[in-house]
């Protein structure tokens, strides 16, 4: 857990790419640490809201040319974080290409010192048993597996960074306006109830954040994600009942996905961070 620690001199200005439910709470943290900080995004609206909060941004689409890019202000910053979403189930498939672009442009504009991409754990889709950051992903197959190509080349771009550049994939995230018992509201059937959940609190995805712009050797791979991993059917309905919603029901079909327990040891310990919130459970 980071108590207020402020980042180094190394990250006295950090520049947030895609600031939304997460990236605000980040920038908060940020300020509050006296640190600078400078957000984008690609709706207007959610511009104005961050400048309502007092976060400095300005609008930023993309894919992009190259010229459009390097002239925008967020590459004036030391440490970018890159927390755009793949925006898979709209149908988009340039998430590598967009994360390309910013790494290009942040290179060639030659301020941005080091960089730090929010990925996600579904990139070890098709993998069983437990996982971590030296398991072989499944990148051949399915056509499901295109989302773990995309993912991968998105990744492997920004560890190519001028030996700065680092990858936090990000577990499922819950925290404020985000309780998993109001996912039951839109979906009472779920999928492969004896599944692990694989999980992380918005506090700790920041503070892990957090620890990744005050570490001194900040390359490589971290998986962010609780220590809770217990069945999906105990969780959910665990969910619901913190919120007095009827009990959702369960299909019996299964996934090679079904066992996939991710670990979190190596960004605990190389980072040393202490999890606010190790127990999902006992905060529903």
């Amino acid at each position: 857990m980071i108590k207020d620690k402020k980042i180094d001199d190394r990250a006295c200005s950090v520049g947030i790419i895609g600031c939304g439910w997460l990236g605000k709470a980040l920038a908060a943290s940020l300020l509050k640490q006296g640190t600078s900080v400078f957000a984008t995004s690609s709706q207007k609206g959610n511009v104005e809201q961050l400048h309502q909060q007092g976060i400095k941004a300005q609008q930023l689409l993309l894919p992009a040319s190259t010229k459009e890019l390097t002239q925008h202000d967020i590459f004036s910053q030391q440490c970018l974080v890159i927390a755009i979403t793949p925006q898979f189930k709209k149908g988009q498939a340039d998430y590598g290409i967009k994360v390309a672009q910013l790494v290009d442009a942040a290179t060639q504009r030659g301020i941005v010192e080091r960089i730090i991409l929010l990925s996600s754990t579904a990139v070890y889709q098709g993998v069983a048993g437990l996982v971590d950051e030296n398991t072989q992903l499944n990148l051949v197959g399915t056509s499901s597996m295109e989302k773990t190509q995309i993912l991968n080349t998105a990744e492997q771009v920004v560890l190519k960074f001028n030996q700065q550049g680092s990858v936090l994939r990000l577990a499922g995230l819950v925290g404020p306006e985000r309780h998993p018992g109001k996912f039951l509201l839109a979906k009472r059937t779920l999928k492969n109830s004896t599944a692990p959940v694989n999980l992380i609190h918005q506090q700790d995805a920041v503070g892990l954040i957090l620890s990744l712009l005050r570490s001194a050797s900040p390359q490589g791979i971290f998986n962010g994600v609780s220590d809770t991993h217990v069945s999906k059917a105990r969780y959910y309905q665990a969910a619901a009942q913190s919120l007095a919603l009827e009990l959702p029901t369960f299909s019996v079909d299964s996934t090679s996905d079904s066992t996939r327990i991710v670990s979190g040891e190596k960004a605990k310990q190389q980072l040393d961070y202490s999890f606010i919130y190790p127990d999902l459970l006992a905060w529903l």
